[in-house]
C-alpha cells in the first residue's frame, strides 16, 4: 500500500493527473528533408537494378531481331480440320417444354417479351417465319385474346408476314 501511495504522489501524469494541458502542434520547421543519394558509393545501401517484372510483353531488347515480310519462312497455312457431326435426329434438338400456349400474338415498341409467366422465364416462341429462344422479362399482354406481345424486330423474325401485320398465330413452348 505504502508503494502504491508513493507512486501517485511521485508520477502524478501517469497515475490519473486531471490537469489539463493544451495540445501544441508539431511546427512546421521542424520537418526538413533528409537526403539519401543511392548512387553515393558511401551509402549503406546498394540498390541493384531492375529486374524484368518491369518490362511489358511488347519490350525490345538491343538483341531483338526483325523479320521483314519478303524474309518469311515458306510454311503453309495451318489447315483446320472438319469435324464430321451427325445432325441431331427429330425431337432430339430441343428438351421437352413443361407446357405449350398456342394463341395470336403482337408487337409493342418497348423493346421486352411480355406475358402472364414470372419474369426470367425461358420461352420458345414459334411462327410461320420461324422460332426464337428468348426470356420474359415483362407481364402482359392487355388483351385476353392475345398470349404474347413481342419486340418488333423479334415479332417480325417468326412473323413472315409483310411490315403492316400487327396478329400473328404462335405457339409458345414454356421452359
Amino acid at each position: 500500500m505504502l508503494t502504491a501511495s508513493l507512486a501517485l504522489v511521485a508520477l502524478p501524469g501517469l497515475a490519473g493527473s486531471r490537469a489539463e494541458r493544451a495540445v501544441e502542434p508539431v511546427p512546421a520547421g521542424a520537418f526538413q528533408p533528409l537526403p539519401a543519394h543511392a548512387s553515393d558509393p558511401r551509402s549503406g545501401i546498394p540498390i541493384a537494378g531492375l529486374d524484368g517484372g518491369y518490362l511489358s510483353a511488347g519490350f525490345v531488347l538491343a538483341d531483338t531481331t526483325f523479320i521483314e515480310e519478303s524474309d518469311l519462312p515458306d510454311t503453309p497455312a495451318p489447315v483446320r480440320h472438319q469435324v464430321d457431326q451427325p445432325d441431331p435426329g427429330h425431337g432430339s434438338a430441343r428438351k421437352p417444354a413443361k407446357y405449350t400456349l398456342t394463341g395470336e400474338a403482337t408487337f409493342y415498341d418497348s423493346g421486352s417479351t411480355a406475358m402472364r409467366l414470372p419474369r426470367g422465364t425461358t420461352i420458345i416462341v414459334c411462327g410461320a417465319g420461324g422460332c426464337l429462344e428468348r426470356v420474359v422479362n415483362d407481364y402482359g399482354p392487355q388483351k385476353p385474346s392475345r398470349i404474347i406481345d413481342l419486340y418488333r424486330a423479334d415479332f417480325f423474325a417468326i412473323c413472315g408476314c409483310p411490315s403492316w401485320s400487327g396478329v400473328v398465330d404462335v405457339t409458345v413452348y414454356v421452359y
